[in-house]
C-alpha cells in the first residue's frame, strides 16, 4: 500500500508493526494524526518517548513501575509473605482488578515454551527461588494461564520449590482451561484467587 507521500508511508510503516495493527488500520491512524495539532502530536510523541525511557521493571517483583521499586511493593499494607507468580503485567493488571488479592507479586515475564525457545533460563526464576530459600515466604500462588505451556512453567517451579516449607497453591479452575489469565472476567478470577488450591503434580 502506497500513498502520495512517503513521509505518511513510513509512518503508516511504524504502526503497522504493532501488534494487531494491519496496513489499513496504520493508514486510517496516520490519517487522524495527521489531521492533529502540532501541540497534540508533540505530546503523542513525548509519551511514546517518556514510555520508553522512563518505565522500568520493579527491581523487587518484576513489575513495571515509574521508579525502582512498584507501588505494590513498597505498600506497608501488602502481604510480603504471600507471593502470587504470574506471567507478565497484563496479569497484574488483572488481577488487582478483583480486589481479591493483597499479597505481593513476582513476574516471570513469560513461561516454558520450547517450541518459540522459551526454557527456563529464559524466564525470572531464579529471583524467585532465591526470595523462598530466605525462609519468609509462607505461600507461593501459581497463578499462570491455564494453558499446556503454562501448567509446564507451574510443574518446573514446583520441583524447585517443593523442597522448602513454603506452601504452594494454584488458582481453582474458575478460569476456563486454555484461555489466557488476563480475558478471564473479573468474578471468575477473583473466586478462582479466594478459593486457590494447594498444588497438585497429578
Amino acid at each position: 500500500m502506497q500513498t502520495p507521500s512517503k513521509i505518511l508511508d513510513n509512518a503508516v510503516e511504524q504502526l503497522s508493526s504493532l501488534p494487531g495493527i494491519g496496513k489499513r488500520s496504520a493508514l486510517r491512524l496516520a490519517l487522524n494524526l495527521l489531521q492533529r495539532n502540532e501541540k497534540e502530536i508533540h505530546e503523542f510523541a513525548n509519551a511514546i518517548i517518556d514510555l520508553k525511557l522512563n518505565v522500568f521493571n520493579c527491581e523487587e517483583c518484576g513489575n513495571i513501575s515509574d521508579h525502582a521499586k512498584c507501588d505494590i511493593c513498597l505498600n506497608p499494607n501488602r502481604d510480603s509473605e504471600v507471593i502470587c507468580v504470574i506471567e507478565d503485567i497484563r496479569d497484574i493488571i488483572a488481577v488487582e482488578s478483583t480486589g481479591a488479592f493483597k499479597g505481593k507479586y513476582h513476574v516471570l515475564g513469560g513461561v516454558i515454551s520450547p517450541m518459540d525457545g522459551i526454557g527456563p533460563n529464559e524466564l525470572n526464576i531464579q529471583p524467585l527461588i532465591d526470595k523462598v530459600s530466605q525462609g519468609h515466604v509462607k505461600e507461593i500462588i501459581f497463578a499462570l494461564s491455564p494453558t499446556m505451556e503454562g501448567d509446564t512453567t507451574n510443574f518446573y517451579l514446583f520441583k524447585k520449590l517443593k523442597g522448602f516449607s513454603t506452601l504452594i497453591t494454584t488458582l481453582s479452575r474458575g478460569v476456563s482451561v486454555g484461555s489466557e489469565l488476563h480475558y478471564a472476567d473479573e468474578m471468575s478470577l477473583g473466586r478462582s484467587i479466594t478459593q486457590r488450591q494447594e498444588y497438585n503434580q497429578e
